[in-house]
């Protein structure tokens, strides 16, 4: 579904993304791993256009979109959940979900999906979406990129800053979603344990480059862990 081949980016004089590859399967999760710096944020704003690749390759759903905008590539049907979240704090939460629907033709309904997913949200619809707390806004924020019913979600750490349980329902939600089998998911984590418990492929990234990778299911025998505490 998405394909990245040989994507390069800089700033300034700075190398931030070193010739990387990958690809990302529908029904699948696929975890980027990493410490803070190496360049996995800049890497998902690449893929959403927010920041353009320098070299390289970007093929959605056998489109090239290496160069297309954010807006196109979200009406092609990438979902990004950004680090931070970056809800409106203004908004209720029923209108944050309608801003989700931005590049969907006509007036349709929340999907029910969400609301299924995460049932708080349903009992929190007229509550702005700044009264929430940390989990319930990333919820919000998950649910937010749903509402474009995307076929490739891409989540930047949703596990910062979120107290265990709710961490517990965003796993359980990232798992039907991907047994749904027709939405490929790319994660972006620093906790190891939550993506060991996701994670189909793996891929670690140091000073910009893909150094690792693997099975999700071998991550232990691999030594992953130790490789990211080094």
């Amino acid at each position: 579904m998405l394909s990245i081949s040989k994507l390069n980016q800089y700033y300034g004089g700075s190398h931030i993304l070193r010739d990387i590859s990958f690809d990302a399967m529908p029904g699948k999760v696929t975890v980027i791993l990493g410490r803070n710096g190496v360049g996995k944020t800049t890497l998902l704003k690449c893929l959403m256009g927010l920041v353009p690749a320098a070299s390289g390759t970007v093929t959605f759903m056998d489109a090239d979109i290496t160069r297309a905008t954010t807006p196109r590539r979200a009406r092609a049907g990438l979902g990004y959940v950004p680090q931070g979240r970056d809800i409106f704090p203004r908004l209720t939460v029923y209108e944050n979900l309608l801003m989700g629907m931005a590049s969907q033709p006509g007036n349709e309904k929340i999907p029910e999906r969400i609301f299924e997913l995460f049932p708080v949200l349903s009992d929190m619809l007229k509550r702005k979406g700044g009264d929430l707390s940390g989990g319930q806004q990333q919820q919000l924020a998950i649910g937010r990129a749903l509402a474009m019913k995307p076929r490739l979600l891409i989540l930047d750490e949703p596990t910062e800053g979120i107290q265990p349980s709710i961490i517990k329902d965003i796993e359980r939600a990232i798992r039907l979603l991907s047994a749904e089998g027709d939405m490929a998911i790319l994660l972006v984590e620093q906790y190891y344990d939550f993506a060991r418990s996701l994670a189909d492929e793996y891929l670690v990234m140091e000073r910009g480059e893909m150094v690792h990778r693997g099975k999700g299911a071998d991550m232990d025998l691999d030594g992953v862990r130790d490789i990211l505490s080094v």
